[in-house]
């Protein structure tokens, strides 16, 4: 049985929760669509509709990438594969102390 996909109510919950643990309030937003003549702010419930478009489009697909793994690796073992160490900024600085 496939998921239910979330409503939007519950993804203005998750939204917003996860807005205020940045330390960001949506309530300071004008309400409604319409964006804000003095200052250009967006409003509110045009803020939250971009949100959820976002979250429903790209959350998925970024949590569903994995790495490419060579075209003879078993299907099982490309998913570990995938699990590997993200490219550092500054590889020379994490290599040397490898060095054994």
């Amino acid at each position: 049985m496939a998921p239910t996909p979330p409503t939007d109510a519950e993804l203005n919950v998750l939204i917003r929760a996860r807005l205020a643990v940045l330390g960001i309030d949506l309530d300071q937003l004008p309400p409604g669509t319409t964006p804000d003549p003095e200052t250009g702010s967006p409003g509110r419930d045009s803020v939250l509709a971009s949100l959820r478009s976002f979250v429903r489009g790209t959350v998925a697909a970024l949590a569903a990438y994995q790495l490419p793994a060579a075209g003879t690796t078993d299907p099982q073992v490309a998913a570990a594969l995938s699990q590997q160490r993200v490219p550092i900024l500054y590889p020379a600085n994490s290599t040397e102390w490898r060095k054994a």
